[in-house]
């Protein structure tokens, strides 16, 4: 098995080996003794503090589409509307799993490389009349940082339930759960937290239960069994201790740098990165400055050079950065400087290759 000097890709990112360390612990059993009790309640008071949230949040053992599963089909009535803000693969995928769940969907899509015109959401708003409007902070696969606090007072006009999606975002941008009226927000431990692709959570807002408990969704990915899983000492399935330990040492190191030094750090890296690039006579994806995600570049392929050819000729010098997905398969690629890998040695180290490789075709 292949493994690379340089991991630049934009999840799941390179875990520090005091948190992989956590997985080498041997533990009781998380469905009975108090103290993997304490550490979940624990985890779920840390992660209030980066999401900036008073909301209760669900841990759930699983991968981060997990959150977006539970949440979609925890709050979702087969009758109601969903209407889904996208500028990329993950947001037009929420309109998938709203229709899965029996509900309608309309999709407001944005131009490519850009964000919905306040004035066409309003629109959408006033004649499609949703139940829930879904978003997502940071599109990975086209590398775009979402404004969801310009369009925030609009949901919160319009009554609909706000789902957003800010998996590759948290704790390497500024999330305002609460300001921003996010009823259910999203996330994975892959990303911005540096850990493996084995928890997710979920922010919970009273409206978000309230339509929980209307519902009455008992899958595994179901929000309602954890409202009180805690206070009863009873959880729906075996959770994952190691990974909630791992979880604790994260958010503590986050929280110890202090999350204004985090998003510093990932500006940092990001800005460097988009210069770099720009310098090598590459085109990114985003069409402003503003769009540009801290946490990943979006990066159009060479003229020159196809996908597959770049992605060979980088592996071969040990450096692994991401392709994209849907529309923008083969057309663009994604360097991943987010958690662990926002390390300006590592980017550069990165760009480095990248500039080298490309100067042989020249």
């Amino acid at each position: 098995m292949k493994t690379y000097d340089i991991p630049l890709v934009p999840g799941p990112v390179k875990v520090p080996e005091e948190y992989l360390a956590a997985y080498a612990v041997n533990y009781g059993s998380p469905d009975v003794e108090e103290d993997f009790f304490l550490l979940l309640a624990e985890n779920q008071s840390l992660l209030k503090k980066i999401l900036k949230t008073d909301c209760d949040v669900v841990i759930h053992s699983g991968e981060g589409m997990l959150s977006l599963w539970g949440a979609v089909k925890s709050a979702l009535s087969p009758e109601d509307r969903v209407l889904v803000v996208s500028n990329g693969l993950f947001g037009r995928g929420f309109a998938d799993m709203a229709r899965s769940a029996g509900a309608s969907a309309q999709v407001l899509e944005a131009p490519e490389g850009e964000f919905i015109e306040a004035g066409a959401l309003k629109e959408a708003i006033r004649s499609f009349e949703p139940h829930m409007i879904t978003a997502v902070h940071c599109e990975t696969p086209s590398g775009l940082l979402n404004p969801i606090g310009a369009i925030a007072p609009i949901v919160k006009e319009s009554g609909a339930m706000f789902v957003v999606d800010f998996v590759a975002s948290a704790a390497g941008a500024d999330v305002r759960t609460d300001e921003w009226g996010i009823d259910l927000g999203l996330l994975g431990s892959q990303k911005c937290l540096s850990l493996l692709p084995d928890l997710s959570f979920t922010t919970v807002s009273a409206k978000a239960w309230r339509a929980a408990e209307k519902v009455g969704y008992e899958g595994y990915s179901a929000l309602n069994p954890w409202r009180s899983a805690i206070s009863d000492r009873l959880t729906p399935y075996t959770h994952n201790w190691h990974a909630n330990a791992a979880l604790s040492i994260a958010l503590k190191k986050i929280l110890s740098e202090g999350l204004e030094k985090s998003f510093e750090r990932h500006e940092k890296a990001a800005a460097y990165c988009r210069g770099r690039v720009r310098g090598m006579g590459l085109s990114l994806y985003a069409k402003s400055e503003s769009l540009a995600s801290p946490t990943v570049t979006a990066i159009y392929v060479p003229e020159g050079w196809t996908w597959r050819e770049l992605d060979a000729a980088l592996r071969k010098r040990g450096m692994a950065v991401g392709g994209s997905y849907g529309d923008l398969a083969g057309k663009v690629f994604r360097i991943g400087h987010m958690g662990s890998q926002a390390d300006m040695e590592l980017v550069k180290a990165g760009l480095d290759v990248l500039e080298e490789v490309l100067g042989t075709q020249r």
